[in-house]
């Protein structure tokens, strides 16, 4: 495809430009590549022109689609350029550019075929190792237990174990669980409890909070509320140890530092509780149903069950997870909280019913949806902290 513009010192139509166009060039290059012989054979296309006016001069744009070679068209291309009047009136016509519309066809093409294998292989065919790693997940979910009588998120070895690590939330339990570490318990709060405390004289106990200022002003309200810390373990600045990666997890594990050298730093840090609160205040979104959601979650953590919800939030029907789809049919369910992970088959089978607006589930292979608002525990323990 030739583009070319042009520039005429008068005012001049269509035809008169299309005129010159097989006028001038007419015998430059010899019968083989005469403009009227090549559209009659059918080797260039019907010559396409815009015309513009600005007082007396015309300008526009002139494009003529061809179907051969690179050689031939680019001697047709600079044959335009001889052209040097349009009816009276003195012309200037310049190439702007040849474009190759195979080229762009099958770069379409591809772009086309990415997204449709895009498609195949995250809507049609989940990844092998990505169904695996929501198995393992979701496996490691069922490892999580309630220790001491503040019934405080832990992992299954936090009473055998030598050495234990402090986290703040149940979502960074999970995390940690999740990459085979299972000697962790959770501050559930911004309150040091006592088990913590009791824990931290009998064991190796290592604090492993955010990489932020709140993670630091936690490590002191443990060592001011008498926890005996043995290490400090951080993320990278501004890192969570939610979201860390088993990459992430293990290197920072592995670079702790003993808690009598960076003393001293935790002592003369000001702030305290008010501080922290305002921190997360910052990071969180609110939404007042989600509360209510969560303690549901709550209710039926560990159960595999579902509970359906009203716009009211409240209960229609509480289910197995393997039978919501079925529970849903005839019911005006608005929401549904349940103790499994949804998958993307689950996810097309919901979002069929119009006014259901909210998914609570342990994990998700996909958290976004046009019409439904969907959050994992990780998110919902953010959301609603406070």
């Amino acid at each position: 495809m030739v583009h070319a513009e042009y520039h005429v010192d008068g005012v001049v139509e269509k035809p008169d430009v299309v005129g010159a166009i097989f006028g001038q060039t007419e015998g430059l290059l010899g019968e083989e590549l005469d403009l009227r012989e090549l559209q009659r054979s059918g080797k260039i296309g019907r010559i396409e022109v815009s015309v513009k006016r600005e007082g007396k001069r015309t300008f526009g744009e002139i494009i003529i689609p061809t179907s051969l070679n690179r050689f031939e068209t680019t001697l047709i291309a600079a044959a335009l350029e001889t052209i040097n009047r349009v009816g009276p009136a003195h012309a200037v016509v310049k190439i702007k550019k040849i474009e190759n519309i195979r080229k762009a066809k099958v770069q379409y093409i591809l772009e086309r075929a990415k997204d449709l294998l895009n498609h195949l292989v995250n809507e049609e065919l989940p990844d092998t190792k990505e169904l695996v790693t929501f198995l393992e997940y979701s496996h490691k979910m069922r490892e999580l237990t309630y220790y001491g009588p503040e019934k405080l998120f832990a992992g299954p070895d936090i009473a055998k174990a030598e050495e234990i690590i402090i986290v703040e939330g149940r979502a960074d339990v999970l995390n940690l669980l999740k990459y085979g570490i299972t000697n962790v318990i959770a501050l559930n709060g911004l309150n040091v409890p006592k088990t913590i405390i009791d824990l931290s004289k009998k064991k190796i106990t290592t604090a492993f909070f955010d990489g932020d200022r709140a993670g630091d002003l936690l490590i002191k309200e443990l060592y001011l509320n008498g926890v005996e810390i043995d290490f400090v373990a951080r993320p990278d600045t501004g890192r969570e140890v939610e979201e860390l990666s088993r990459k992430e997890i293990i290197k920072a594990l592995k670079n702790k530092v003993p808690f009598d050298q960076v003393k001293h730093y935790y002592e003369k840090l000001e702030g305290g509780v008010d501080e922290i609160r305002k921190i997360k205040e910052v990071k969180m979104i609110r939404d007042p149903i989600l509360n209510k959601l969560k303690g549901f979650m709550e209710s039926i953590f560990k159960s595999e069950q579902a509970v359906l919800l009203d716009n009211n939030i409240n209960v229609l029907n509480k289910v197995p997870v393997s039978k919501i789809i079925e529970s849903l049919k005839g019911s005006n369910t608005f929401a549904i909280v349940m103790d499994g992970v949804l998958t993307r088959e689950l996810l097309d089978n919901i979002g069929r019913y119009n006014n259901i607006k909210y998914i609570v589930c342990l994990d998700a292979v996909q958290k976004t949806h046009d019409k439904i608002k969907i959050y994992t525990i990780k998110d919902l323990d953010r959301v609603t902290a406070g």
